[in-house]
């Protein structure tokens, strides 16, 4: 069995209590993780606030802190491998995704080490005579990073490269569903060189970890990523300690095909939008919203794909989908895949467990026309699309719209105009047009409504990890008068 540790204030550490990891493979442990109570993010915290304001951090340019981070790429990407093998032990995504993803991984670190001497203010034309007035942009404060289980160096990356591209400190929260990769990733940012407290990790439950950091009152931001319900509680717990928050809370996003598509590409996108990482994405393309006229051709395309998917062991290269990352999970799914079929929906594939032991399940597509399915409705985290239809524009629109969350969506045409128009009319974050699950470090990624709020990537995130400070400063040599002497 494996033994993971925390990090805290440049030590490496067991928590306060122990707990076991499972092998979404298998079923079976693999890995014991440490387990952080109130103590552990007391001492984590207070770590971050000292390194925030003595010692070497605030003494430090922002161009060394860019070097720091520019070299905390390298060892992302020499690395890479033995992370991506974590990843895919403990949270059973497959290793050819892992690898990927990870790889890149380090491309965000080099951009938010390249903005890290480019975060400016401005000189003021202020409107009275003997003042100069300027701004400068201050690190935030201690940074509470919450991120959950899935793509989770990703996730994580978007939240440590700005905040440490700002100047600010960290305490990370790895979800307690497979923390492996991000727990291994505190050894690159040690060996990196970065000072002891700035950046500290730990894991553990919402009611003993979790619950402590984000109402901690030494956190000045909470940036979180995960579900609303527990975003709704993250909100509760900072009007403690009156931080400010950014929330990525996922989705239910539309997928929405036009009869002028290309219709094989669509279909490759609408596979790889919903199936790969086993639909545990918070951008999963999870509703397809096809034109009437081409639904049936179209939904033979997709069970035609999704019945060729490899499905196997996550460390095998060959397999295309592999389990999904922990038996309740997996139950869910079935209850309200269960559910829909009750209520009408059609199974066109799928719709039970797959192999072994494992938490396996295969990919399924509902025809969901006319019935109010809750598969059509709930964000799922798993492989498992909704399929509507349309006849004209603006009811593809309605039905778009037709879900509190607004993070990501999708429009296949090959009519220009049309596109722009539903790149207006859509409200989501993310629209991407003839493509799907495009990301980039320069990029802003967010959602609408209950999808969060805040933008994690490009120059804006960065932006929101310092306050503004204003600085006035008198040029006249002339004494201020007496404001009690009429003149």
């Amino acid at each position: 069995m494996q033994m993971f540790q925390q990090y805290i204030d440049g030590v490496f550490e067991d928590g306060t209590a122990r707990f076991d990891s499972l092998d979404p493979a298998t079923g079976k442990t693999w890995a014991s993780m440490p387990e952080a109570r109130e103590g552990d993010v007391d001492r984590a915290v207070k770590a971050a606030q000292h390194a925030l304001w003595a010692g070497e951090w605030p003494a430090m340019t922002a161009t060394a802190r860019g070097k720091l981070l520019y070299r905390l790429a390298d060892l992302v990407q020499a690395n890479a491998q033995r992370l991506a093998e974590l990843e895919t032990r403990d949270t059973g995504k497959i290793i050819r995704e892992t690898s990927a993803q990870i790889a890149y991984v380090a491309d965000y670190y080099r951009y938010y080490a390249g903005l890290a001497d480019k975060i400016e203010g401005a000189t003021l034309a202020i409107d009275k005579a003997d003042m100069d007035v300027w701004t400068r942009r201050e690190p935030v404060g201690v940074v509470a990073a919450i991120v959950p289980w899935n793509s989770q160096l990703f996730l994580a990356a978007v939240k440590i490269g700005p905040a440490l591209a700002a100047g600010c400190t960290l305490v990370v929260k790895a979800s307690e569903d497979g923390p492996a990769p991000l727990l291994e990733f505190a050894r690159l940012v040690h060996d990196a060189g970065f000072p002891a407290g700035v950046f500290n990790i730990v894991t553990g439950f919402g009611p003993t970890c979790g619950s402590a950091l984000t109402r901690h009152p030494g956190v000045d931001h909470i940036a979180f990523t995960g579900g609303p319900s527990t975003a709704a509680q993250v909100v509760r717990n900072s009007a403690e300690n009156l931080a400010t928050t950014s929330l990525e809370l996922g989705g239910k996003s539309p997928f929405v095909v036009f009869a002028d598509a290309d219709l094989e590409s669509a279909a490759n996108a609408q596979v790889a939008g919903i199936f790969a990482a086993t639909g545990q994405s918070c951008v999963a393309g999870s509703r397809l919203i096809v034109e009437a006229s081409v639904k049936d051709r179209f939904l033979q395309l997709l069970k035609t794909k999704a019945e060729a998917i490899r499905i196997g062991a996550p460390l095998d290269m060959s397999s295309e989908v592999g389990p999904l990352c922990t038996r309740r999970q997996r139950d869910h799914i079935e209850s309200v895949v269960a559910a829909s079929l009750a209520a009408g929906a059609r199974l066109v594939t799928g719709g039970r467990n797959g192999q072994g032991e494992g938490f396996y399940y295969l990919p399924t597509i509902l025809d969901c026309d006319d019935v109010a399915a809750p598969s059509a409705e709930t964000e799922l985290f798993g492989p498992v699309l909704s399929v509507l239809s349309f006849k004209t524009e603006d009811e593809a629109v309605g039905l778009a719209n037709g879900t509190p969350y607004g993070l990501a969506s999708g429009v296949f045409t090959s009519n220009l105009a049309r596109a722009h128009r539903m790149i207006r009319r859509i409200r989501a974050g993310i629209v991407w047009v003839n493509t799907y699950r495009a990301v980039s470090p320069i990029a802003p990624f967010g959602g609408y409504g209950q999808s969060g709020q805040g933008r994690e990537g490009g120059l804006a995130a960065a932006l929101d990890y310092t306050r503004t400070k204003t600085i006035w400063l008198r040029t006249s040599d002339d004494p201020i008068p007496d404001p009690f002497i009429m003149r």
